[in-house]
């Protein structure tokens, strides 16, 4: 477990509390793309969670997304592999992917 307290003058708080259980654990749900933003819908809990993926070119990720569901906003099942940073002041998880294996594409019945 990783936490780390710093200071941002940006913030309205000025303070910016984070938990990271850097555990990994394996997640089943939905990765949905658009506007630039990567969103993964746990398909256990239903909790909406922002993405990173720290180990992929983020062009190539959006090319291979946008490949595959040939539009943005189109839910992609996968199974990805990483752990959760918790910002606890703005209430905000993050899921931070080191792997992942698209299971289902929603409307190929494949």
């Amino acid at each position: 477990m990783k936490i780390d307290v710093s200071s941002d003058e940006k913030e309205k708080s000025g303070m910016k509390i984070l938990v990271e259980n850097t555990e990994q654990k394996e997640y089943i749900g939905w990765w949905v793309y658009g506007e630039g933003q990567h969103i993964f819908k746990d398909e256990q809990t239903l909790e909406e969670y922002d993405m990173e993926f720290p180990n992929e070119n983020m062009e190539e990720l959006i090319e291979l997304y946008l490949a595959v569901c040939e539009m943005e906003y189109f839910p992609m099942e996968c199974k990805m592999t990483g752990h959760l940073k918790k910002e606890l002041v703005e209430k905000q998880t993050t899921l931070i992917v080191s792997d992942f294996e698209i299971l289902y594409i929603q409307g190929c019945g494949e």
